[in-house]
């Protein structure tokens, strides 16, 4: 985990690491509700495990219940608690993971009850992004979620620290006033501090994106991004269409800062793909808001490659699941292609859910780009119109522009000046209009 400050936030960090131990054991724990729509609570489950030995965690046992409420205090009954306790005890475990999300009093109680480290859903999350978080930009946003998923936490870690400290003699309880609660608001306002500072380094480095991206745009490509559940395939794709050497693993999160590269399609057209972070069944909101400019490339981009694992037999739910974080992020509305990958794996492959147009390819194989590449210049190619314009013979970057972005139906030179025919996307065919009426 990203360090706080030097000192006093490394220790908060410490115990807020999930896997800071190599191998660190850890027990599930998981409720059923009955109430729940979507993804079930086995299947909820056995992606947290997926999560966890993600993380560098070993599990060492599953504990499931049914429930018709969360319990408000221990979000288990009692037993329940006494079983987790028993299970850590006897297989040597030092950490559970909630599959829900646990309040801070929660978590507390749970604690004391378990007499081992507690976590939730969302912390794991963070955690792995945190190990994942290469660029300045990226690091930076997963610090700021973790700080913002710690502040309300902050009471916890500081009873933690004294007991370390063997401050708080006596114990103090609710509403006592002492040299414990005058650090503890010394802990807070320093939290708030690091976090204004933060969020001000992170403006700083989306401006910088952002005049990138309006760079991108000078240069009139398209730009396509790739969106999808995490482990649905889109950095296999990303390296199969560009030969990009985006790291593919076998586990969810392995790409979190985004890759650009320049694609050609059929037709000479040439797009900008972008290859995005999953997304995640209960994907913690802190991490939404985080990541808002590197997913300003999805809701920005001219359209959406909604990459789909086909093999999964939850694909309905998991697309369901994109859609949603996609209107969260203001990219609904944007146009899409449904790349049912893994198509090679599927026993029925799925055929979309009818919206959109829907493309079978396995990115592993190589089967299906081709169908891929002629779906995009399909859908990019109304885009596309036809100019007739005159300007300087000198001008022979413009002419290079036609041809990269298009094709040039036809040239003549005649008195310094030439005369182009061309099919061109929309962008192009603005800046060689603007060239040509230069001219007169």
């Amino acid at each position: 985990m990203i360090s706080f400050t030097r000192s006093r936030y490394n220790n908060l960090a410490k115990s807020y690491d999930v896997a800071h131990e190599h191998h660190e054991s850890a027990i599930l724990v998981g409720i059923e509700l009955g109430t729940e729509a979507g993804i079930g609570s086995e299947e909820s489950l056995d992606e947290l495990k997926a999560l966890t030995e993600s993380a560098g965690a070993e599990i060492a046992g599953v504990v499931r219940q049914r429930l018709k409420a969360p319990d408000p205090r221990t979000f288990i009954g009692k037993g329940k608690a006494a079983e987790v306790r028993e299970l850590a005890l006897a297989k040597g475990a030092s950490l559970a993971i909630f599959d829900d999300a646990l309040s801070p009093a929660q978590a507390r109680n749970l604690e004391n009850e378990l007499k081992i480290r507690v976590i939730d859903r969302s912390q794991l999350i963070l955690d792995i992004f945190a190990q994942r978080a290469h660029t300045l930009e990226g690091k930076l946003q997963v610090e700021i979620a973790q700080l913002s998923y710690l502040q309300p936490r902050l009471t916890r870690q500081w009873s933690h620290l004294s007991r370390v400290r063997g401050g708080g003699a006596g114990g103090g309880g609710v509403g006592t006033r002492g040299p414990g609660e005058t650090q503890l608001e010394v802990d807070r306002r320093r939290l708030r501090e690091r976090l204004t500072r933060l969020k001000a380094r992170l403006g700083e480095v989306e401006r910088t994106r952002t005049i990138q991206r309006q760079r991108r745009l000078e240069v009139p490509y398209p730009t396509v991004a790739l969106v999808g559940y995490t482990n649905s395939g889109k950095s296999t794709l990303m390296n199969a269409l560009t030969d990009a050497g985006v790291e593919v693993a076998d586990r969810p999160f392995s790409t979190l800062d985004p890759t650009i590269r320049r694609l050609k399609l059929p037709g000479k057209m040439n797009v900008m793909i972008v290859d995005t972070v999953g997304f995640i069944h209960r994907l913690p909101h802190m991490l939404i808001d985080a990541f808002k400019a590197t997913l300003e490339e999805v809701r920005t981009a001219t359209m959406l490659l909604h990459v789909v694992d086909g093999s999964s037999p939850l694909v309905a739910e998991r697309m369901t699941i994109v859609d949603e974080v996609l209107q969260e992020i203001g990219a609904g509305a944007v146009p899409r292609i449904v790349v049912m990958n893994k198509a090679d794996l599927a026993e029925n492959p799925p055929h979309g859910n009818g919206a959109h147009d829907t493309v079978s390819i396995s990115a592993l194989k190589g089967e299906g780009l081709d169908d891929l590449l002629d779906a995009i210049g399909r859908h990019l190619g109304g885009s596309r119109e036809e100019v007739s314009v005159t300007f300087p013979a000198r001008r022979g970057d413009l002419v290079a522009m036609a041809r990269r972005d298009g094709e040039v139906l036809s040239e003549e030179y005649r008195d310094g000046l030439v005369s182009v025919r061309a099919r061109v996307s929309a962008p192009v065919a603005g800046r060689l209009r603007k060239a040509a009426d230069a001219v007169i």
